[in-house]
């Protein structure tokens, strides 16, 4: 607890005192940042409280660190950043964390009152830079909103669909000592409860799977979000319903599950593609019919009658015709899905269907001479940690290796940039997994562009000693940007391919982290094996195949069903 000054029954304290208590009672684990001017009071009053906080090496940085954090725990990702250029290095995350729905309270520094809007140094105007990267942002002009306003943020942040929010905080704000009123004891909020209406569309919902002969269950981010994954499970094994993912809904189901065919999109399986062209229902619960996974709206599940349940209504029939919809969360509406009895019908000739296409066009990759394929050291990796690693990628063409060849177990297991993409995210976003859950592996796939993004948190590594491993799957290009290049640019590999390119051996050792090799003519999980057997931060370089194609693959504005790289 802080000192306080006792003034009767009120406490003296500065506002930056007052920000930590917040935080404290928020239940704050960790928070990431980096100190600046604005924020001086803030830093001092860290330096003097028992509060955790890790310093980046970016500002960037601190936002991913916070995602990956929030992704793994489902709690709020909190940063603390400097005014002006500090704030508007962090704008890439907090876009990123909006994207993917991860709950992030970010701290901002500000001039001082006085000074906002005479262009004072390092001033900036975040609040409205923001507005459309965040669910709220706020400004504290008064020491005494300061509370009620942190409070709100962790409310919005969590609240609905989860998101970033932004807190600004100008400097004499924080550093203003005031009389607090003894705060009163906040009530917890019920737990929400469906309404008539709701269940009434979830009991429409339930009528239309039980009649239909070839029903699909999509399921994505927001079932993990919810602390879902269990009861879909439960589900899909209930109502006998194969199961298709999203990229950011992986491990909701195992890999190897009987009825998970895969994730589904450009680069997805050809069972869980061909599953959405050949079912007559689909139920989707928690993704958003992104362009990834529906690349031709036109000639999505053309045969289907859609039913969507959703946190957000401005999701339900943005993208895709939704016939039948339900705007709850994905915990309560399985709760009461599941509690309602499954009529016995056969799907048995529907199962057996997708059971086939699962093994009619497996993932597959073709064994190089000379080098390792970054497919058979992303199986070897998943059977040295068993499938049991927080994975975390960058973006690219490893990002998708990934998720078509590591053993996923569970949900929010897979740690990656879904909606934005951001280049430059894995590295940060690996040591915010690590702080999330420190006692489990944290494996980061990563490849050589991005990591020259944010290369220098390695610093982070070797400075708090993490025991994360980063599997850098080198082909010397812009790997997923070339691949585009050769399929649809005849080839034109314009500022795709690095004829120059660090020694990453000596940058690793500049950092303080253990660096190795995999070759060819390693026993592969043998030292993989010895390499996670070790705590300590390491880069293991893998060089592999420039020119190596990310397969099976659908062109722009094609079908789910017209897959490029099948045989």
């Amino acid at each position: 607890m802080l000192a306080k000054q006792s003034d009767g029954e009120q406490n003296r304290i500065s506002g930056a005192e007052s920000l930590i208590q917040s935080l404290v009672d928020h239940n704050v684990e960790v928070l990431f940042g980096y100190p600046g001017g604005a924020v001086l009071p803030i830093y001092d009053t860290f330096y003097t409280s028992s509060f955790r906080n890790i310093l980046t090496r970016h500002e960037q940085g601190a936002a991913h660190a916070a995602e990956g954090y929030a992704k793994v725990t489902g709690k709020t990702g909190v940063i603390c950043v400097t005014s002006g250029p500090g704030a508007s290095n962090a704008i890439t995350g907090i876009a990123d964390a909006m994207m993917d729905s991860a709950p992030m309270v970010v701290l901002t520094g500000q001039v001082g009152t006085e000074s906002i809007g005479t262009h004072a140094f390092q001033e900036l105007d975040v609040i409205s830079m923001t507005k459309a990267v965040t669910k709220a942002n706020f400004q504290v002009r008064d020491s005494f909103e300061l509370s009620k306003t942190l409070d709100k943020a962790f409310e919005i942040a969590q609240s609905g669909r989860k998101g970033p929010v932004l807190v600004d905080l100008p400097k004499d704000v924080m550093a203003a000592v005031y009389s607090e009123e003894l705060p009163t004891p906040v009530t917890k909020s019920e737990k929400p409860k469906l309404s008539a209406e709701q269940k009434n569309q979830l009991n429409t919902i339930l009528v239309k799977l039980r009649q239909a002969k070839k029903p699909l269950l999509l399921l994505g981010a927001g079932v993990g979000a919810a602390n879902a994954g269990l009861l879909a499970a439960e589900f899909s094994y209930q109502w006998q319903v194969p199961v298709v993912s999203t990229l950011l809904g992986l491990g909701v189901l195992k890999n190897d599950d009987p009825l998970f065919l895969g994730m589904g999109g450009m680069h997805g399986s050809y069972a869980a593609n061909m599953a959405f062209q050949e079912c007559d229902f689909l139920l989707n619960i928690g993704s958003r019919f992104d362009d990834r996974l529906v690349p031709n709206v036109e000639k999505f599940a053309p045969y289907a009658e859609v039913a969507h349940v959703d946190i957000d209504p401005q999701e339900i029939g943005r993208v895709v015709h939704t016939k039948y919809s339900a705007t709850i969360d994905a915990r309560l509406a399985l709760e009461y899905m599941t509690s309602v009895p499954a009529e016995s019908r056969s799907t048995r000739k529907w199962l057996e269907r997708t059971q086939k296409n699962k093994v009619r066009h497996p993932f597959k990759y073709d064994q190089d001479r000379d080098l390792l394929k970054p497919q058979e050291v992303i199986e070897a990796v998943g059977k040295v940690t068993h499938g049991q690693a927080t994975v975390v990628t960058d973006v690219g063409q490893h990002q998708m290796w990934t998720a078509q060849f590591y053993p996923f177990h569970y949900p929010r297991q897979l740690v990656t940039s879904g909606g934005l993409g951001t280049m430059g995210f894995g590295l940060p976003a690996a040591i915010g997994a690590k702080y999330a859950d420190p006692d489990k592996d944290v494996v980061l796939f990563v490849g050589d562009g991005g990591l020259q993004m944010t290369s220098e948190e390695l610093e982070v590594l070797a400075a708090e000693k993490l025991n994360i491993k980063i599997v850098l799957l080198n082909n010397k290009t812009l790997g997923m940007v070339r691949q585009w290049q050769d399929e649809f640019y005849d080839q034109r590999r314009s500022q795709t391919v690095f004829s120059h390119q660090p020694n990453f051996e000596k940058l690793a050792g500049a950092y303080g982290v253990s660096y190795y090799d995999l070759n060819k003519t390693d026993d592969l999980e043998s030292k993989l094996q010895k390499i996670f057997d070790k705590d300590e931060p390491a880069l293991v370089n893998v060089t592999i195949p420039s020119l190596e194609q990310v397969y099976p693959m659908i062109a722009p504005g094609c079908s789910n069903d017209d897959m490029l790289g099948l045989d």
